[in-house]
């Protein structure tokens, strides 16, 4: 089965299992989609968006905002232990081995790493918006031991923020919620374009400043 077809198949399975149970369906779609990224948040949510507007479906924008951000909250919470209790070096083993199921790779991880040292901890929060960095910066927050309860604070204050403005972008566009992951994606060819930049000159300076430590002999 083609790769556009896999990921049809995970989005209309994810779909069906909102409309079937509701805010149960809602969150555990959302756990998944941090610990399995091709699910996506763009596609999901904005549905939810617009089940707000039908009274017969139990959704509300304030629902599904707190459901959106425990779901996420929950999955976040695997890749921060990944970081907590295993080496980078196993990690990596472990991304060599089983990334490719889950559309990841050691590339991936060391956007998450270059992000995290570049802006430290406050990347757990705006990163939920990012594409990639949102679901693996769990993982250089483990390894760098951040406090437990700022993690939370910071991964459900992310997740709930990305999950209002996709749901209520949803509910504004209705019937035509659907835009909502066509804008992300040129959104998120944006950011990708701007991580590569930001990887290349952090990679850049290190090598740099390596350098100039040899010199000195340092």
């Amino acid at each position: 089965m083609r790769l556009a077809a896999i990921l049809n198949a995970i989005n209309q399975w994810a779909l069906s299992v909102i409309q079937a149970l509701g805010y149960p369906g809602l969150g555990l779609v959302m756990f998944l989609e941090n610990v399995f990224p091709p699910i996506p948040s763009e596609v999901v949510l904005p549905l939810a968006g617009w089940l707000t507007l039908d009274a017969t479906s139990g959704f509300s924008l304030l629902g599904v905002t707190v459901v959106g951000a425990l779901g996420s909250l929950g999955g976040a919470f695997c890749f921060y232990g990944l970081g907590k209790w295993f080496a980078e070096r196993r990690i990596r083993c472990l991304l060599r081995r089983f990334g490719r199921w889950f559309l990841l790779s050691e590339r991936d991880l060391d956007i998450a790493l270059t992000w995290f040292d570049r802006y430290g901890e406050y990347v757990v929060f705006f990163g939920r918006m990012v594409p990639v960095v949102r679901s693996l910066i769990s993982i250089p927050a483990g390894l760098a031991g951040m406090h437990i309860g700022m993690f939370m604070l910071y991964t459900a204050g992310g997740t709930a923020l990305w999950s209002l403005v996709l749901a209520f972008a949803g509910r504004l566009l209705g019937t035509r919620w659907q835009l909502v992951a066509e804008f992300v994606d040129r959104y998120e060819a944006a950011v990708f374009a701007l991580t590569a930049l930001i990887v290349t000159s952090f990679v850049i300076s290190r090598w740099a400043g390596r350098r100039s430590q040899k010199r000195l002999g340092l």
